[in-house]
Order: structure tokens, then sequence, then C-alpha cells
């Protein structure tokens, strides 16, 4: 990856007024308006990071999340015109690591944006990297930070595959929806966030797991999340 935030926002004023504020905080700040040329950056330029509003000329960010996710790994911030539920779980649902409301401020955009990247660029799942996690019919690999299911290799983000290391480190106990958030963003649980449910959500799906009656990770109501062994 190189060390350029892409920013993909058709609005000429917002993203003149993002992109200034970002490079006066010392980021290589590059615009995008239309959604094809984007999604043909990321692949071919594997920016830092991307910053990516949802209603765009071409491709809309949804379609550009889902297309440039089996072949890009950095974080993808989405904003959303709408303070939307169905918005926030359809970004995450295509590939998102987070999402803000417009308007955004500056400060708060900055805050979420360095939360990622401290999250991605340290790895934690990296520190134990000739570690193999063994669960069940499920094997994590931190060296190439692969995941296979019941011999099929399984396509994470990186927040789902950190997620899910968290997990599997633990494998058989409990672990806090706090904690999770807590170590997989980088940022305090403010208890009404629910970010971490809808990977899980995800996380189960690519898994194979019964979302109605779970037998991978289990939902343990009032206390988080076990991997079940």
């Amino acid at each position: 990856m190189n060390d350029t935030i892409l920013l993909v926002e058709d609005d000429e004023k917002l993203s003149s007024l993002i992109a200034d504020f970002l490079r006066s905080h010392n980021f290589n700040v590059k615009v995008e308006s239309h959604g094809n040329r984007a999604i043909e950056f990321i692949e071919q330029n594997q920016p830092r990071a991307v910053i990516l509003d949802v209603m765009l000329p071409g491709a809309d960010g949804f379609t550009i999340c889902r297309t440039v996710r089996p072949k890009y790994h950095g974080p993808i911030l989405m904003l959303t015109s709408l303070s939307d539920e169905i918005d926030e779980i359809a970004g995450l649902e295509n590939g998102a690591d987070d999402y803000l409301s417009k308007p955004v401020k500056s400060h708060v955009l900055l805050a979420h944006l360095r939360a990622l990247l401290r999250r991605i660029e340290s790895d934690e799942p990296l520190q134990n990297q000739d570690k193999i996690i063994n669960a069940g019919n499920i094997a994590i690999n931190a060296q190439n930070r692969s995941v296979v299911c019941g011999g099929q290799e399984v396509h994470l983000t990186t927040a789902e595959y950190n997620l899910l290391w968290l997990l599997a480190e633990r494998s058989g106990e409990v672990v806090s929806r706090e904690e999770l958030h807590r170590k997989t963003f980088k940022l305090e649980y403010d208890g009404t966030d629910r970010s971490i449910d809808l990977r899980i959500s995800r996380l189960r799906r690519k898994l194979g797991d019964d979302p109605k009656l779970p037998y991978i990770i289990k939902t343990i109501r009032g206390e988080g999340y076990l991997l079940a062994i």
C-alpha cells in the first residue's frame, strides 16, 4: 500500500474542505469524484485508506466497497448522507470498516480515520505471526492472515479477521462487547454502537454459522460473544 488517503466525494466544495483539513494534518490526499474511476484507483494503487461517500456518479459507494473488497485490505470509512441505520448496515455489510453520518465535523472524521489506521497498522494479531489457532473446524493462520473453515478458505476484511482472531485467542471464553470494541476500533464503547454486532453477524454468514442458532460464534446475553471450541 502507498501512503495516499483516497477521498471519494463528488461534492467539490466538501471534498476540498476535507482534503485541505487532512493535508493540514500531514496526510497525502487524492480526491476522486467518480465511482468507476475510484474502483480503478483503489485496485491499482492500494491507498493507505479510503474515505467513501455513498451517492456518487457511476458506481455508488456500496458498489465500490463490494467490488474492491476482495483485492483491497485497507480501511474504508464510509460517509452516509442520512443518519439511517439501513445505510450504516448496508455499508458494513458491503465491507466498510466504519461509517459516519454527514454532515461530519472535521475533527470527528480525523479521529475516526486515525483510529482506523492505528488498528490496521498496529495489527495486534501479527504480534504472534507464526501462530496458528484451531477452533473446531476453523484454522486461523496469523502469518498470512488466512482463515480456513471446513477445508474452505474464507475471505475476510481486515476488521473481520482481527475480530475473529480476538475471539479465537480466547476460544471457549466469553469476550465482552466492550473489550471487542476497544481492541477492534481503538475507541471506547459507548454502549449503543452496533458495529461489533453487525460484524459478528457478517462473520457468522461467512463461516456458515446458523444466524438463528449459531454454533460457532455464540451470543452470551448480557455478556458478549464466545467462539465455541
